[in-house]
This record gives C-alpha cells, sequence and structure tokens, in this order.
C-alpha cells in the first residue's frame, strides 16, 4: 500500500507526469514520506498514502482554483465547512479563530485538512523557516507522515494502515477513497506497495 522512492527530480518529473500530481505538491509527500520513515523506520509509510490524502482533502492544495507557490504556499486559504453538527462532527472553536477565520467552529484548515486543535498537537515545520504553517504543503505533509505514524503505527500492514487512516478521518467511505487513490499512484508510477 505504501511506496517511497528517493525524491530525484526526474522520477519526480515522471512521477507528477503519470499521476497528475502537481510536482510541488508530490516532491512535499516524498519528502515527508522519507524523512518519517528514516526517524520510525517501523512506520513504513509512503509518498503515495499522503499523497492520497492530499487528493481527497484538497486536490493537492488546487480546490477551489488555488495552486502551490514554489516554496510550497497554498495561493489561497484552504478552509473546510464549518463544523457545526450540521452534515459534520460538532467542534466548537478551538483557536479563537487564528486558522480558520471562525472564533464560533473550528474548520479543517491548508492542503491536508487538518482541525486546528490537531494542528497544535501534530504541526510541524517541514520546510525549515521556522515556522508550522498548516496552509504549507512541506509542513503540513510532515505533519501528516508524523500524524499517521503515531502510536507506534506500523503502515507497512494492512491493520496499521487502517488504523492510521481511521486516526485522520473516522469515515469507512473516507479509508476506502484514500486506499484506492492510493493504490491507483502506487500503480501509476510502476512500484508495488
Amino acid at each position: 500500500m505504501n511506496v517511497t522512492r528517493s525524491p530525484d527530480a526526474e522520477w519526480l518529473r515522471g512521477a507528477a507526469a503519470q499521476t497528475g500530481i502537481p510536482a510541488r505538491a508530490l516532491r512535499a509527500y516524498v519528502a515527508a514520506a522519507v524523512t518519517v520513515d528514516d526517524s520510525r523506520p517501523q512506520c513504513g509509510i509512503g509518498w503515495n498514502t499522503l499523497a492520497a490524502i492530499g487528493f481527497v482533502e484538497s486536490a493537492h492544495g488546487t480546490h477551489g482554483g488555488g495552486s502551490l507557490s514554489a516554496a510550497g504556499q497554498a495561493s489561497r486559504p484552504i478552509v473546510g465547512p464549518s463544523l457545526n453538527g450540521a452534515g459534520f462532527a460538532a467542534i466548537p472553536d478551538t483557536d479563537s479563530g487564528a486558522l480558520d477565520g471562525d472564533a464560533s467552529w473550528d474548520h479543517a484548515v491548508g492542503p491536508m485538512q487538518f482541525i486546528p486543535s490537531t494542528w497544535r498537537l501534530a504541526g510541524v515545520d517541514g520546510n525549515g523557516d521556522g515556522t508550522a504553517d498548516p496552509f504549507n504543503i512541506d509542513d503540513a505533509a510532515l505533519s501528516a507522515a508524523i500524524y499517521l505514524c503515531g502510536h507506534g503505527r506500523d503502515l507497512a500492514t494492512a491493520r496499521g494502515w487502517t488504523d492510521a487512516i481511521y486516526a485522520y478521518n473516522q469515515s469507512d467511505a473516507y479509508i476506502r477513497q484514500v486506499r484506492s487513490q492510493a493504490t491507483a499512484y502506487a500503480a501509476k508510477t510502476g512500484t508495488a506497495g
């Protein structure tokens, strides 16, 4: 299920063309997986899992016609719907609206769609600029990888992978969608998971 390769330029160009993932986002997913696999080899997270989540959550930072800059910054804020209990979980505001602009209810934010309270716990600086920013793909992808690998999960096993995705979003339909997309990315790049 999880596939990680060295993020060399030739592979990135080819894989971006084969998958339709913007090269800037793909570079962030691969770098995050490599970084976490180096520090937590028991996790076994692959770039394709991160890419699948990025696709489902924000179309790799392009939701609503946006794009990612060369520095990995979303061209405009990516803010999900109000988590006010109407069709979604009810999550009262946890950040005084600092990340999502709503001081009443939380909204998931950024290309990997972190709830502000989760970002406060899991958000890290992935690009080395000294700031953990959920609207930056490097920060968001590395934070997602670390979060998915939490609690000693082994994403190389079916159970560990499913548990990780469920921790990210507690929906069976979401798990199926991410699994399908991750598998498709691996197939399109000719890598086996």
